[in-house]
């Protein structure tokens, strides 16, 4: 896999981690129109994706819409310790699995290594969490499909654009309206707009930086096979690590730091694939 793509998803890696606020849902909804608000001045200097982008543009958005709800559903059945490495680490096992039929894309035996380690360090994490019951492992495999789907949309969506900047800004416009409409009807019009006025400087600040990251994912896609940037999208988990030891002084486990090794062995094992 060439370096500079590598590097590129690493350094959209660095997504990780935007504390969240206490109401996820609502963070959610704010950091999408964040990036939204980011893209806007952009769009006027791009072309338009081409015409076989479009239908992927609007099932992104549907299929980005049911990712936040079941991130909601399984954050409430289950501890995010477990949650969250179920769903992105067999999210990209997934797509290894099934990326010969849908893309027709072959890996060879060092990409599969890759991606299986790279997978096999964000599920070690899971055996950190401190609560868990069958929903939300069924939530969270659930939703380990979504983002195989959506992932898979927009890898193609990307490459039939023409453009994969253009596709990525024209895509960040459709889930905040839909998450803001859907959080306005369940929770009030008052509600949703107290917690704008209160946050929307990490909506904006978070918006950018995912908006930002997930474009070079994308680009990557044009350049590599889709199930490979996907594994390397998960190492966002050892920025995070670091994050939280070196900056919030948390304390880890020895599960975390393994975690970190056996994911960024499989980085290596990518880059020699």
């Amino acid at each position: 896999m060439p370096l500079d793509v590598i590097l590129l998803v690493l350094f959209g890696a660095l997504r990780a981690i935007v504390k969240a606020g206490s109401d996820k849902s609502l963070d959610a909804a704010l950091i999408s129109a964040g990036g939204a608000v980011s893209a806007l001045p952009f769009l006027a200097f791009l072309p338009l994706p081409q015409s076989a982008a479009w239908p992927f543009i609007g099932a992104s958005a549907i299929l980005q819409f049911a990712y936040f709800q079941l991130v909601a559903a399984a954050y409430r059945a289950g501890d995010i310790g477990l949650v969250y490495p179920l769903m992105r680490g067999c999210a990209p096992l997934l797509i290894a699995a099934t990326s010969g039929v849908v893309l027709r894309e072959d890996l060879s035996g060092a990409a599969l290594a890759g991606i299986m380690t790279i997978s096999a360090g964000v599920l070690t994490l899971a055996l950190e969490a401190r609560r868990g019951s069958g929903r939300a492992v069924v939530l969270s495999i659930a939703n380990a499909f979504v983002i195989a789907s959506y992932t898979y949309v927009d890898g193609i969506g990307a490459r039939l654009s023409g453009n994969a900047v253009s596709y990525t800004l024209w895509m960040s416009l459709l889930p905040p309206i839909l998450l803001f409409a859907w959080a306005a009807s369940r929770r009030g019009s008052l509600t949703v707009v107290r917690h704008v006025r209160r946050n929307w400087w990490r909506g904006l600040i978070g918006g950018a930086g995912s908006i930002a990251s997930y474009g070079l994912a994308l680009w990557a896609m044009t350049k590599a096979p889709v199930a490979t940037v996907a594994a390397l999208r998960e190492t966002a988990i050892v920025f995070a690590l670091v994050i939280s030891v070196a900056v919030f002084k948390e304390k880890a486990g020895i599960w975390r730091y393994l975690a970190g090794v056996v994911i960024a062995a499989g980085v290596l094992v990518l880059k020699l694939a």
